[in-house]
């Protein structure tokens, strides 16, 4: 599948209806989306491999790995009403994503790939440890992830505990739109990175 083909497919995901920012419901952008998905694709591919998405949201992680040959996927989600959209949205897409609605640190793996796009902990210090600490504790291999570029040492340190092995972390374009109440301008620039993180032997 070509990056415009995919970035497509993965605009028509529905974004949540009434986000909660509570829960930091955030979109993933689909640029951005297409750009972890394809860093999982240089890094040995998806075709065949198990993934899990922590906090799937509406599924554009996972449904995107679907489409990109990932078997089995899937999503674990605390919100059962961006359950639902995401399984429609998996349907829509011709692709079999298992959206379950629980709790992150309710999710029992293991699964080659973790993708996510955690909270940010905007609203809520800490509120990404506990996604992080799942992935960690289901990723055979790799686990692809968004954070606030703030957030390297926590992370790079939490990796270290797991023995785990930081293949890459860049800085990526991300614009956040108005999307809570609270929220006082059209748009804001986020730093954000996206990490490659190898978990199983060391490469």
């Amino acid at each position: 599948m070509r990056r415009s083909e995919l970035v497509r497919a993965l605009a028509r995901i529905p974004s949540p209806a009434r986000p909660r920012a509570d829960l930091e419901q955030v979109v993933t952008p689909p640029e951005r989306a297409a750009d972890l998905l394809e860093a999982a694709i240089a890094d040995g591919g998806l075709d065949g491999r198990s993934v899990v998405d922590l906090g799937s949201g509406t599924g554009r992680l996972a449904i995107g790995a679907a489409l990109l040959g990932a078997r089995p996927v899937v999503g674990a989600e605390a919100d059962p009403d961006l359950v639902e959209r995401a399984r429609a949205a998996a349907e829509a897409a011709g692709v079999r994503v298992d959206f379950r609605a629980l709790d992150v640190g309710e999710f029992s793996g293991p699964a080659d790939v973790v993708v996510m796009n955690p909270p940010f902990g905007a609203q809520r210090r800490g509120a990404d440890r506990p996604f992080w600490d799942a992935a960690f504790a289901t990723a055979r291999d790799r686990i692809f992830a968004f954070s606030l570029s703030e957030s390297r040492t926590f992370i790079a340190r939490r990796a270290v505990a797991r023995s785990a092995h930081v293949v890459a972390t860049r800085p990526v374009p991300w614009e956040l739109p108005r999307t809570f109440a609270h929220h006082s301008q059209r748009r804001v620039a986020l730093s954000v990175d996206l990490w490659d993180i190898h978990c199983g032997p060391p490469p």
